[in-house]
């Protein structure tokens, strides 16, 4: 567990089942109706208890089990955020989809109004891991919650500004407005500044994980390094052609009734 490359497999294997297991989840709510969505995000409420927990009790730690922990802990909380978007229970107030060619600050708005609960409940809590854990000896915890973040701010603006490919095969049924704030376009100036900013991410948590002397610090630059290498890995297969949803579509129930795409499919998963 002290070698980086443990790691950095590690952080692959929870980014693919936290994935799947969500999805999993928010599948089986469908088929049971939508009160069922807001259900399990109760039920969910102890992971989000364990992960604010796990958050605070790791922050003055400094060894490799802490950093560990504190990385499980900022995915436990991005996790339960994340499902309450996605069974329907934390969105927006704006619910409709986008009707065609309007002007470019009233799309902004409506599209706005799809995600506004969530984006605030995200920036709130990131706002508060900056609070508690600016200071603390293990900042895993703080800037896995970061990276995860703003790589999800720029991916929703990448797919709000337009991108060669998007894939609306595991948009919840809750959420099937969404596909229509999408935009289906070739790659404009938003979309290198944002690969950029993750390079550039990659490369410093690479330099740091080779200089660094404890272990505790090289595994932690080593889950860093490889969670926003998946981050931009996330981007780059909104350009790319390689069928990625194939990674969890083999594991998910299977929906209970067909959804209209509001826009045509490219091939990463959402």
């Amino acid at each position: 567990m002290h070698s980086p490359w443990i790691a950095a497999l590690m952080a692959l294997f929870l980014w693919w089942f936290a994935t799947g297991a969500i999805l999993i989840v928010v599948r089986l709510c469908e088929r049971r109706g939508d009160a069922a969505g807001r259900r399990a995000v109760l039920l969910a409420l102890p992971v989000l208890g364990a992960g604010i927990w796990g958050y605070e009790a790791t922050l003055g730690l400094t060894g490799v089990g802490a950093a560990y922990g504190a990385f499980l802990s900022a995915l436990a909380i991005w996790g339960w955020i994340e499902l309450s978007f996605l069974t329907g229970a934390i969105t927006g107030p704006n619910r409709r989809p986008c009707p065609a060619h309007l002007p470019e600050w009233e799309r902004f708005l409506r599209a706005w109004g799809t995600v506004a609960y969530h984006e605030m409940l995200l920036t709130g809590v990131l706002i508060l891991v900056w609070v508690f854990g600016h200071e603390a000896a293990n900042s895993v915890g703080l800037w896995t919650f970061t990276v995860l973040y703003f790589a999800r701010v720029t991916a929703k603006l990448n797919l709000y500004f337009g991108v060669p490919r998007i894939n609306t095969e595991f948009i919840p049924r809750a959420l099937s407005h969404l596909g229509s704030h999408f935009r289906i376009a070739p790659v404009g100036w938003f979309f290198p500044g944002s690969v950029t900013a993750l390079s550039l991410a990659v490369a410093c948590w690479l330099e740091r994980l080779y200089s660094a002397g404890q272990p505790g610090e090289v595994v932690g630059f080593a889950l860093l390094s490889a969670i926003t290498a998946l981050a931009l890995l996330e981007h780059w297969l909104m350009v790319l052609p390689v069928p990625d949803a194939k990674l969890w579509r083999w594991m998910l129930p299977a929906p209970k009734h067909a959804t209209k795409k509001t826009r045509p499919e490219g091939h990463h998963g959402f």
